[in-house]
C-alpha cells in the first residue's frame, strides 16, 4: 500500500475474503487511532482528523457492507481518496450530532454556513477550513445545515513549521454566531496528525 504517495488506488484495496482476515485487527487499529483523531468542539460538535488508514479502512468497509464489486470500487475511490491529506493539508469529518430528530432539526436550520466559520488556529496562523466541493452543505432553499461536512485545511509553509514546531496551542475553532466553541488540539494529536499528513 503506497501510503506515501497519499492516495488510495484500486491496486490498495484488498478483496474480501483477504480483509476478513485482517479486519479485526484493522478495527482495533482504528479505535485507538480515533483517541488521537477525534476531538468535542462544543456540546453538539465532534471532529474526526483524517488519514490514509483511515479512509482505506472507510473503502473497505462499504465494499464489505455493499458488495458491489468493481463498480463500487470506483465511487468509493471517488468519494473518500480526496479525503486523504495530500502532504500539505489535514482534512477533518465534522458532524453535528442530537439524538432527537426534532432537536436536530431545529438546530441545523440556527447554523447555516457553518462551513465558512470553521478553521484551525495555530502559533498566530489561522487555517480556515474549505468544504469538500462535492455537494453544498448547506441547503440554499432554507439555510439548513448538513449534519455532516467534510473539511480541508490548507496549510501553507508558515502554517506547517508552526503545526511541527509543538509550540503554543492549536485550536479548532467554530466562531459561527450561533454556534461559536473551540478545542484545544492535543500535543499527542499534533505530533501525530503531523507525522501522518505532511512532508
Amino acid at each position: 500500500m503506497p501510503r506515501n504517495a497519499r492516495t488510495i488506488t484500486a491496486d490498495d484495496i484488498l478483496p474480501l475474503d483477504r480483509y476478513e482476515l485482517i479486519r479485526n485487527d484493522k478495527k482495533q487499529e482504528a479505535l485507538l487511532r480515533k483517541k488521537l483523531t477525534r476531538m468535542g468542539v462544543g456540546p453538539h460538535a465532534t471532529a474526526l482528523f483524517e488519514t490514509w488508514d483511515s479512509m482505506w479502512l472507510q473503502v473497505q468497509e462499504m465494499l464489505r457492507i455493499e458488495k458491489g464489486g468493481a463498480d463500487q470500487l470506483v465511487d468509493e475511490l471517488s468519494a473518500y481518496d480526496p479525503m486523504v491529506p495530500k502532504g500539505r493539508e489535514l482534512t477533518c469529518t465534522l458532524l453535528f450530532e442530537i439524538e432527537d430528530p426534532v432537536r436536530r432539526d431545529a438546530f441545523l436550520r440556527t447554523i447555516g454556513g457553518v462551513e465558512d466559520h470553521i478553521a484551525i488556529q495555530v502559533g498566530g496562523q489561522v487555517i480556515k477550513a474549505r468544504p469538500e466541493g462535492d455537494v453544498e452543505r448547506t441547503r440554499e432553499s432554507d439555510g439548513k445545515a448538513s449534519a455532516v461536512h467534510f473539511l480541508h485545511f490548507d496549510f501553507d509553509d508558515a502554517a506547517i513549521a508552526a503545526w511541527q514546531s509543538g509550540e503554543g496551542s492549536a485550536m479548532l475553532v467554530i466562531d459561527h454566531p450561533n454556534y461559536g466553541h473551540a478545542a484545544i488540539i492535543s500535543a499527542d494529536s499534533r505530533e501525530y496528525l503531523g507525522r501522518e499528513c505532511f512532508g
